[in-house]
C-alpha cells in the first residue's frame, strides 16, 4: 500500500474503515474542508479521532455507529452515536447542535461529506456522503469534505439492501469499525 498522501491545502485527512453485516468493506478517507469550514470540520474530525468527550468525560465518536439511512442515487447517512437510528445528535462543544458555517460549497458531484440537519442551523453528528451530484440541498446543508480515495465503498454501501426494518434502513448494519485522522 502506498502512503498516505496529505492534501496539498494542509485540509485534515480522515478515514472510515467500514463493515456490512460484519464483514470488512473497505477504507474511505476524506479531506475535511477546513479552510472554508473549520468549525464543521473540527467538529466531524474530533468525532473520528475520539477526542470529544461527553458530559460524564467519556470519549464519543463514530467509531461503532451504524450508517441508518442509505438511499440510492442521492446519499449514505450517518453519525448517529447516541441512538445509531437517526434521532440522535451532538456536537463536540457539549450542546445538541451547532449553527450553518456558511454554504460556500455546494452538492456539485458523488462523494462529498456534507451535514445532516432538522431545518437551519440544527447541525450536530451526523452526516451524508452524496452519490450523485444534489444541487436541491445547496442552501439547506454544509458540505465540508469530499471522499478523496474509497469511493467504491460508498458505493458498495449504497448498493446493499434496505427496507426490512424501515424505510432506508439497511438489512444488514453497515458500520464504522474504526475511524480516525491519518
Amino acid at each position: 500500500m502506498p502512503p498516505t498522501k496529505l492534501p496539498e491545502s494542509g485540509n485534515p485527512l480522515v478515514f472510515l474503515d467500514i463493515t456490512l453485516g460484519g464483514e470488512p468493506l473497505g477504507r474511505i478517507q476524506i479531506e475535511l474542508f477546513r479552510d472554508v469550514v473549520p468549525k464543521t470540520a473540527e467538529n466531524f474530525r474530533q468525532f473520528c479521532t475520539g477526542e470529544s468527550k461527553n458530559s460524564a468525560g467519556r470519549p464519543q465518536g463514530y467509531k461503532g455507529s451504524k450508517f441508518h439511512r442509505i438511499i440510492p442515487n442521492f446519499m449514505c447517512q450517518g453519525g448517529d452515536f447516541l441512538n445509531n437510528d437517526g434521532s440522535g445528535s451532538t456536537c463536540i462543544w457539549g450542546y445538541k447542535s451547532f449553527e450553518d458555517e456558511n454554504f460556500t460549497l455546494k452538492h456539485d458531484q458523488p462523494g462529498l461529506l456534507s451535514m445532516a440537519n432538522a431545518g437551519p442551523n440544527t447541525n450536530g453528528s451526523q452526516f451524508f456522503i452524496t452519490t450523485v451530484p444534489t444541487p436541491f440541498l445547496d442552501n439547506k446543508h454544509v458540505v465540508f469534505g469530499k471522499v478523496v480515495d474509497g469511493m467504491d465503498v460508498v458505493k458498495k454501501m449504497e448498493a446493499t439492501k434496505t427496507g426490512y426494518a424501515a424505510p432506508d434502513r439497511p438489512n444488514l448494519d453497515v458500520v464504522i469499525s474504526q475511524c480516525g485522522e491519518m
